[in-house]
């Protein structure tokens, strides 16, 4: 079997940490993963405990340990990939944990070499207790541009890192990276599926996400509020270069540039009205309304709302 490397960045996130390392030592199937834990900068005592876990491992060869200054999970990322030996990637954030049996359930498709297989999400909260588990469509094999088009307006996982093994390849061939930027997931997951050559997504539930009282999405401030519209619209900008640089069909780059449209107009109900009526501008100035394909009725609709009135737009929604 192909190795797998396995990266989790880890900031401040003592409570929970080592039960995510132990979710992915006690790999049913470990013979060929690698374990890449960074340390970003934490000021807890995150990289106490994290050390302390390594030397208790009977199997501690299997892990790499790196420390670093603060500078976000993009740049984090980043450099896991780059220390990844293996021919597979799979993210895992620290305060959440995967299923003891990941690696054994995905080991039909590594076998087969798909380029891209997607799995299963569930939230769950700080005991474990199951709360929602989030569906999507399913596949044996696909083409990433067959993927996306099924996916893009049914899974709302589509971006996530987290649900994805992912060949190592597909980053370092097309010189993608994530960037430092708010939503980076949202910049870059949509690409790299568009470039892959095979695709599968399984129904299976191996990734836990913890849901937190005290979730950094829910206590954000309104500068960061308006500072992820400004990246989601630089995100925008990046794929529509992109995408005019890869061999897709004109169906595809319509629905990506939906995909995207729709979500950057729902970041503008965010916003307050002086700001919403700035970023109004920004979006009337990429003409968002060629975008909305009127293949019925109801889509014709919304095109010309968008067209004219954004915020008429938005209420039908």
């Amino acid at each position: 079997m192909a190795k797998v490397s396995i990266i989790v960045p880890v900031y401040n996130t003592g409570k929970y940490v080592e039960r995510c390392l132990n979710s992915i030592i006690k790999q049913t199937e470990k013979n060929e993963i690698e374990l890449i834990v960074i340390n970003d900068g934490s000021t807890d005592n995150s990289g106490e405990i994290i050390k302390e876990y390594i030397t208790k491992q009977e199997n501690k060869q299997i892990i790499k340990y790196y420390e670093k200054e603060n500078e976000g999970i993009a740049k984090t990322r980043n450099l896991g990939v780059e220390k990844a030996t293996g021919e597979y990637i799979l993210f895992v954030d620290s305060d959440d944990y995967i299923d003891k049996q990941l690696i054994e359930k995905l080991k039909p498709y590594i076998d087969k070499k798909i380029d891209l297989i997607k799995f299963k999400l569930q939230r769950v909260d700080e005991t474990g207790k199951k709360l929602e588990k989030v569906d999507g469509p399913t596949f044996e094999n696909k083409t990433g541009e067959e993927a996306f088009n099924e996916m893009y307006s049914q899974d709302i996982l589509l971006d996530s890192p987290c649900v994805y093994l992912i060949k190592k390849e597909l980053f370092t061939q097309n010189n993608f990276q994530f960037k430092r930027t708010y939503h980076e997931d949202f910049g870059l997951i949509p690409l790299i599926l568009l470039v892959a050559k095979s695709v599968a997504s399984v129904n299976e539930y191996l990734y836990n996400y913890v849901q937190v009282g005290d979730s950094i999405t829910r206590n954000e401030d309104y500068q960061k509020t308006i500072q992820r519209m400004e990246d989601c619209l630089a995100h925008y900008d990046n794929m529509i270069k992109t995408v005019e640089k890869l061999r897709v069909e004109k169906k595809t780059k319509e629905n990506i540039k939906i995909y995207y449209t729709n979500a950057i107009l729902l970041k503008l109900k965010e916003l307050k009205p002086k700001e919403r009526k700035k970023y109004k501008k920004e979006i009337q100035k990429r003409k968002f309304s060629q975008n909305i394909k009127a293949r019925n009725l109801k889509q014709f609709i919304k095109k010309i709302l968008l067209k004219i009135d954004i915020d008429l737009y938005l209420k039908m929604r």
